[in-house]
């Protein structure tokens, strides 16, 4: 198993991407413990993956609060020993653009998205270090890499955010072992992305748009992540990681 021994810390792990990735970590041996602000479907999966052989815990996990973050860090701590990975995956979206955007908008995708990963990513590391390294996997998007006309700017720009924040963290902790990545996924299906793919123009234009042809499933994603997470990319830090079925390749 791939991740056989090690911790992981998941956030917005209640559906979507981040489910399938508590899931799929558990399936390669680690001992999970995922985050998230909708406790019934969190308790859900938790259940799930603990009935089907796995090791894992639900903690409610506000990404914009500090104290939130150090109770997930302590319960990992407490429950498994340690903390080897940490996948900061939780993330909002704004469909507004132009003078749609609104300022509290901006504010509330920044606070979840960019916020967020860095409090995290504070919160793991002195963790980390006590366990000899680490690997954090911060899921940007191809909006942090070009600009788009049909989402809210501040999105866009919390994901560039997160993608040079993921260059610094890795700039500023390889002596200690610690690698830091980030993933940028095109179009997902998912919670989270649904007013995109049930809307039929916004779907015939993501689908036109994208090489491929369609939306990712979140499995094709957290396989990435999980190749980032595994020993298998310890030479890997600082990098971007670009899972989009060639939509940025033209």
């Amino acid at each position: 198993m791939r991740l056989e021994g090690k911790v992981a810390i998941i956030t917005g792990g209640a559906r979507g991407q981040g489910a399938a990735e508590a899931r799929m970590f558990a399936r390669e041996g680690a001992k999970v413990v995922f985050g998230d602000i909708l406790d019934d479907e969190g308790r859900k999966v938790e259940a799930e993956i603990n009935e089907a052989g796995g090791e894992a815990t639900y903690v409610t996990l506000d990404v914009t609060d500090e104290d939130s973050w150090n109770d997930a860090v302590q319960t990992a701590v407490s429950s498994y020993g340690k903390v080897d990975i940490l996948v900061n995956n939780a993330g909002i979206v704004s469909w507004n653009a132009g003078d749609d955007a609104t300022v509290e908008e901006w504010d509330n995708v920044m606070d979840v998205n960019a916020k967020g990963v860095f409090l995290g990513t504070r919160a793991v590391i002195p963790e980390m270090r006590k366990a000899g390294g680490g690997s954090i996997i911060n899921i940007s998007s191809i909006s942090g890499m070009v600009g788009q006309a049909n989402i809210h700017p501040g999105y866009n720009a919390s994901k560039g955010a997160v993608r040079i924040l993921t260059k610094s963290t890795a700039i500023q902790n390889a002596g200690d072992g610690i690698r830091c990545n980030s993933i940028h996924p095109g179009p997902i299906k998912t919670e989270m992305t649904r007013q995109g793919w049930e809307d039929p123009e916004r779907l015939a234009l993501t689908e036109q748009r994208t090489p491929l042809g369609r939306y990712a499933e979140p499995d094709e994603i957290a396989y990435g992540v999980l190749f980032l997470a595994s020993d298998e990319s310890s030479f890997m830090t600082g990098s971007e990681m670009v899972i989009d079925g060639g939509l940025t390749a033209q």
